[in-house]
């Protein structure tokens, strides 16, 4: 695990165990390579030794846990759920491009891989995790537990213990991949708990369009996710990565993922979150290399009950590097969506340009949006901004567009299609920008 300077403000603290946890044990463990399950076990030493979270902690205040069945949920076993609920078609359509380069499909009942022939000659590897352990030790290793360390939390390290699959996405030095590649973690059942865990490696001069998206049915019962993302961006390489989630309204979701970029790489890193009936996400960019980028763009639309808990964190640990984030969210009903945001600059990481925007719209009375950004600054020669808003549907467009004779719900929708017009401008793929404008249909309906 590469050291760095830890950001002063707390995003995690120990408390002493409580009685609530989860019913999973050592016999639950995946079995595997000698070198792999000895990383199982420091995260099943770690999940043991961690509790589950509540409002006492920093990063938790606003995002309470006490109601979820913890002792209900049940790990998936490969091969024994024959009886669950396909993936529907419209998930299989390519989002990035007319084709794919490579589609995973991920489903309790193990995993469905299709490679471009050219790619594999072209040294090309993307496969699920279980496979990726048995062929490719030696780049699974690379990455493996190298950017989200198993002690960052009870879900970090849920998910380095049980992990029953995942993703290795590996690009070798200065193969530029033009088709993008495409998985999907399909998460149905009742109490069912799933775990994932994706690993990206760009080697030096690389690049690669990546699109990812979790869901699962609408209806059921309560049901359990828990991921890893562990992204490194090599010198000079270049990521756009595309995250979708559409669980079901009955999941809880929760995922460590943090991006290493380093000198003179870059990365595109895209969120997309209409689902769920709660999620916790810690999304980090940890810029290394001096002159390397990150730019990370987020759109969220919540009504019912959703709650939606974003905590990013932008650091700057070289001179030169730049990160502009950009996340904007819509509200409805009772639902209530957090983001809490961070830059931090490390001493010595002079020449600094980093940015961060959170925007809200507040839809309908019951809804809440709770905006906090922050700034962390060690080195002196920078520039820095931050900026947050909360607010209802502006009047003034909304009028505009109603004396045209456009009726009530059509020119709301508009107003807010027009709100998340700076989001849909930074996403290059037409079928992203798509799956969003039939969110927002869906959710004004």
């Amino acid at each position: 695990m590469q050291e760095k300077p830890r950001v002063v403000v707390s995003k995690s603290r120990r408390v002493e165990s409580k009685t609530k946890d989860f019913t999973f044990t050592a016999a639950d463990l995946p079995s595997g390579q000698p070198e792999f399950e000895k990383y199982n076990s420091a995260a099943w030493k770690a999940y043991q030794r961690l509790s589950i979270p509540d409002v006492t902690m920093e990063a938790w205040r606003r995002t309470d846990l006490r109601s979820m069945p913890v002792e209900a949920f049940k790990l998936s076993k490969n091969g024994v759920h024959a009886d669950l609920r396909g993936v529907p078609l419209e998930l299989l359509k390519p989002l990035a491009a007319d084709q794919h380069g490579g589609q995973i499909v991920i489903t309790p009942n193990g995993s469905q891989i299709d490679l471009d022939e050219t790619l594999i000659r072209r040294g090309v590897v993307f496969t699920d995790l279980r496979t990726a352990q048995e062929k490719h030790p030696d780049l699974v290793s690379k990455i493996l537990g190298q950017t989200v360390n198993v002690e960052e939390g009870k879900f970090a390290a849920l998910a380095g213990a049980f992990a029953q699959n995942g993703i290795l996405l590996y690009v070798p030095a200065n193969e530029k991949i033009e088709a993008p590649f495409h998985s999907i973690l399909w998460g149905p059942g009742d109490s069912l708990a799933h775990v994932s865990h994706i690993l990206v490696l760009l080697e030096e001069g690389a690049s690669a369009v990546y699109v990812h998206e979790s869901a699962s049915p609408a209806e059921g019962k309560d049901a359990f996710h828990s991921g890893i993302v562990e992204i490194k961006v090599m010198a000079g390489a270049n990521l756009k990565f595309v995250e979708l989630q559409s669980w079901g309204r009955k999941i809880w979701n929760f995922s460590h993922e943090r991006a290493r970029v380093e000198r003179d790489g870059q990365i595109d890193w895209i969120f997309g979150a209409i689902g769920s009936h709660l999620t916790k996400n810690f999304s980090e960019l940890d810029l290394a290399g001096e002159g390397a980028k990150g730019r990370m763009s987020g759109f969220y639309f919540t009504d019912g009950t959703q709650h939606l808990d974003h905590d990013t964190q932008q650091n700057h640990l070289a001179p030169h590097t730049t990160s502009d984030l950009l996340f904007k969210g819509a509200l409805k009903g009772k639902s209530r969506s957090v983001w809490q945001g961070m830059i931090y600059v490390a001493k010595g990481a002079e020449k600094t340009d980093g940015y961060q925007a959170n925007r809200n719209i507040v839809l309908e009375e019951g809804a809440r949006a709770d905006s906090i950004p922050g700034l962390e600054i060690l080195a002196d020669d920078v520039r820095c901004t931050h900026g947050a808003t909360v607010g209802k549907l502006e009047q003034e467009p909304l009028f505009y567009i109603k004396s045209r004779g456009v009726p009530q719900k059509e020119a709301e929708r508009i107003v807010v299609e027009g709100f998340f017009d700076p989001i849909m401008q930074r996403i290059p793929f037409e079928g992203v920008r798509e799956r969003f404008h039939q969110a927002i249909l869906s959710k004004m309906e």
